[in-house]
């Protein structure tokens, strides 16, 4: 069963590598717990006996004893409702087990972003090793901005070909999640970057061809995730950026300085690839901050 249904999310839902790997992890991981809970062997376990008390109890049993936080417990559970509304469509079973069950709440919190102010002297240094003939300083310089500029994703990222950029270099062109596209123009300043750094795999003799991968090593190899997180994370720490250091933080801050320069919030939403905008409408929260803050240092009746 598991196998059909990883089968199905993978050729014709087109999820990511990495949503795939979750929900197999989850799937296995609540089969694994039910079977030991019933003295079952688990390979003699059988997905269509669950109930809606055994997916209450599995959820005490994650959040009690595993510690689990509400937003990951609704991600484990986001796994198995996809898998069981498989079953149902396939006539596996006809019971909806998981229809008592709801997302549980969780605070809302604000997307983390890095200030204008800290990002000046970070693009300033990605700017000066930019112009360095060292491979490794300047592909991590292309990392940084691509993020920044781009407002993408790690896994885009790390899945980019040659053949995303236009020919002329003036357009990014991305497949997100669910196997949506969408185009992202490229700043002057980054396609000479990505000219640059061309070059010099060229002059190392590393593919440029429109399927081999952008991002790689001085081996011509493709970075994984860890590298380009670790990369990321240096960066941000040498620029003195407090709190998290991920990719994720600079397509937040992508997308709040873009709101607060008065960029249209539906063009921002395309741009970052949301389906909602819902999605999108988080990002006027960290704007307000901002307003409220300037009001509270300026306002003469404060």
């Amino acid at each position: 069963m598991i196998g059909a249904f990883i089968t199905h999310i993978q050729a014709e839902k087109r999820f990511s590598a990495l949503t795939v790997r979750n929900y197999r992890h989850d799937i296995e991981s609540f089969a694994a717990w039910c079977a030991s809970n019933t003295g079952i062997p688990l390979d003699k376990f059988d997905f269509t006996k669950v109930t809606t008390e055994d997916i209450r109890e599995w959820i005490i049993y994650r959040m009690e004893h595993c510690e689990l936080g509400a937003a990951s417990m609704n991600r484990e559970l986001s796994s198995l409702r996809s898998f069981y509304r498989y079953l149902r469509t396939h006539g596996e079973m006809t019971q909806d087990i998981f229809g008592r069950i709801s997302a549980l709440k969780t605070a809302r919190k604000l997307p983390s972003f890095v200030p204008e102010t800290r990002m000046e002297p970070l693009l300033e240094n990605i700017r000066t090793e930019s112009k360095t003939d060292d491979l490794v300083e300047q592909r991590n310089a292309l990392i940084i901005a691509l993020f920044y500029s781009c407002g993408i994703r790690l896994a885009e990222l790390q899945g980019m070909r040659f053949g995303n950029i236009s020919a002329d270099r003036a357009t990014l062109h991305i497949r997100g999640k669910g196997d949506k596209h969408r185009i992202i123009p490229i700043l002057p300043e980054l396609s000479e970057r990505i000219e640059r750094y061309m070059g010099l795999l060229r002059g190392l003799d590393i593919s440029t061809s429109a399927e081999a991968p952008l991002i790689v090593s001085p081996q011509g190899e493709p970075l994984s995730r860890s590298t380009i997180q670790r990369v990321v994370k240096a960066k941000l720490s040498e620029a003195n950026v407090q709190g998290k250091k991920s990719p994720h933080i600079l397509r937040h801050t992508f997308a709040t300085h873009l709101l607060n320069k008065d960029a249209d919030m539906r063009d921002i939403q395309e741009l970052m690839g949301h389906s909602s905008l819902k999605t999108t409408q988080c990002y006027t929260h960290n704007s307000i901050a901002q307003l409220q803050e300037v009001y509270r240092r300026a306002h003469p009746h404060k």
